[in-house]
């Protein structure tokens, strides 16, 4: 057969062709044409069938049709228009993810510390590794907004770290600090990653490692121990003030109490004797003799009975000196 470039001949290379089919699939030319409505059936078939897919739970099927989004299907049996009509990305809402700042645990741990290495407020470097764990909020912008969502949120959870670490002391970042910087980075990474609409949730931010650098970590630590020491013994001395202060106030406020009461006492008592004594003068002004000798009947009467008391007759009148209690006033002199 000669090749050309004339219709006629295009038209022998097809009849050929035809031919050839003609005689791998049967006996003749009708038979062959009937088997072409089956197999486009079966070729429809297969591409319709294409559509049928699968949501597992936690998942959420984001379905696309050339390219935009027309919907989303929740988990179960279900279907969408073949390619390339409607397609459908799948998205795990469930599953907690993680990036790891400073550091890599794939296939074992290793420090990086072009990351770890950081700033703080008052100049000084420290060496900080961290945790975080998120999970998709918004399926649409975790697939369509950004090009890489997790990378972005790995270099974003680096800076808010950075930045959070810039305005701490290093004082603060290896004691008492590591609380409000595992919040304050959690807030920021949260609202740069809402600003990118990368559709991220962040569940957890973890320190793991808050250090100074290697080369001077043993006398910062020197330095932390001492600062924990002094607080440890300014707490016990604010616990021995806390103690001791209640008790004296209370002494205090006991002596106070007791001195006002004697005070009130001895007012009382003294205008009692008062008032006594102006009664006595009265009865005095009126009898002054009987008076007088009432008065000395009843202060003998209080002194006598607390007195050792000889009584001495006539006969012994001239030698009494055996009677006094010389032996007591001797003793009473050398207690003295």
């Amino acid at each position: 057969m000669v090749r050309g470039n004339g219709f006629g001949e295009d038209k022998t290379i097809w009849n050929e062709i035809r031919e050839y089919w003609l005689r791998k699939t049967g006996n003749g030319g009708s038979r062959g044409f009937r088997l072409w409505p089956i197999i486009i059936i079966i070729i429809l078939a297969i591409w319709i069938a294409a559509g049928i897919y699968t949501v597992e739970p936690g998942e959420i099927g984001v379905v696309l049709r050339f390219g935009k989004e027309v919907g989303r299907s929740e988990p179960g049996l279900r279907y969408h228009l073949p390619a390339p009509i409607e397609t459908v990305k799948l998205v795990n809402m469930a599953v907690v993810r993680r990036v790891e700042i400073g550091f890599r645990t794939n296939p074992r741990y290793r420090p990086i510390p072009e990351e770890s290495l950081m700033l703080t407020g008052d100049e000084n470097i420290v060496d900080a590794q961290a945790i975080v764990q998120y999970k998709v909020k918004n399926p649409s912008n975790y697939l369509f907004k950004v090009k890489d969502p997790d990378k972005v949120l790995l270099d974003s959870a680096e800076v808010a770290l950075r930045s959070v670490i810039g305005r701490t002391t290093i004082d603060d970042a290896l004691t008492v600090g590591k609380v409000k910087i595992q919040e304050d980075s959690r807030k920021f990474l949260q609202q740069l990653l809402d600003t990118y609409q990368a559709g991220l949730l962040i569940t957890d931010f973890k320190l793991q490692v808050v250090d100074p650098p290697a080369q001077v970590k043993d006398s910062f630590n020197e330095v932390v121990r001492a600062r924990e020491d002094q607080e440890r013994l300014t707490n016990e001395a604010r616990g021995y003030a806390e103690d001791i202060i209640p008790k004296a106030r209370g002494e205090a406020e006991k002596r106070i109490r007791a001195a006002e009461a004697y005070r009130e006492q001895r007012v009382i008592k003294a205008q009692g004797d008062t008032e006594r004594f102006l009664e006595i003068l009265e009865e005095y002004q009126k009898a002054k003799g009987v008076t007088a000798t009432r008065l000395y009947i009843e202060t003998m009467e209080q002194v006598l009975p607390n007195a050792n008391k000889v009584v001495i007759g006539p006969e012994a009148s001239d030698n009494i000196l055996k009677f006094l209690p010389l032996g007591e006033m001797g003793k009473k002199q050398n207690e003295k």
